[in-house]
C-alpha cells in the first residue's frame, strides 16, 4: 500500500496515527472482518477498531510508527495495555450483546517507511 501525500512518515503524529488506522480498516476487511465501529469511547478508554470475525468480536489496537528504532508496531503493546483492551471488550460487549460471541483483542501494526509502501502486521489474539 503507499502513502498519500500528508499522510506518510513525515507527516504529524494525529495525521499518521489516522492513516493507519484506516490502512487497518481496509486490511481487515479484505480479510473478511466486518469492522463495526472506529475510535469506539467509554468511560474506560478507546478502542481504534471494533470489528466481527464470524461470530466472535475483535477489539484492535492499531500502532503506526515510522521506523523500527523502538521496535515494531506490534511490540507497542505491552500486558497491561492487552489487559486494559480486554477490559474494553468487555464493556462493548456489555453495551453491544449483539455483537458476537466470544471476545478476540488483536493488534495491527502498520510501517510507514519514508519511500517505501506500508507493511501491514496483524496479530490475533494479544493477551489471551
Amino acid at each position: 500500500m503507499t502513502t498519500p501525500t500528508g499522510a506518510g512518515p513525515a507527516a504529524p503524529r494525529a495525521a499518521l496515527g489516522r492513516y493507519g488506522e484506516e490502512l487497518a480498516a481496509r486490511y481487515l476487511r479484505e480479510r473478511g472482518l466486518e469492522v463495526l465501529e472506529r475510535n469506539w469511547r467509554c468511560e474506560h478508554g478507546e478502542v481504534d477498531i471494533v470489528a466481527r470475525d464470524g461470530e466472535c468480536l475483535v477489539i484492535c489496537e492499531v500502532k503506526t510508527r515510522r521506523g523500527t528504532a523502538f521496535g515494531e508496531p506490534v511490540e507497542a503493546v505491552t500486558a497491561a495495555k492487552a489487559l486494559r483492551l480486554r477490559r474494553l471488550a468487555a464493556a462493548y460487549a456489555r453495551r453491544h450483546p449483539q455483537a458476537g460471541q466470544g471476545l478476540r483483542v488483536d493488534v495491527v501494526g502498520v510501517l510507514c517507511r519514508p519511500g517505501e509502501p506500508a507493511r501491514v502486521r496483524h496479530v490475533a489474539g494479544v493477551g489471551s
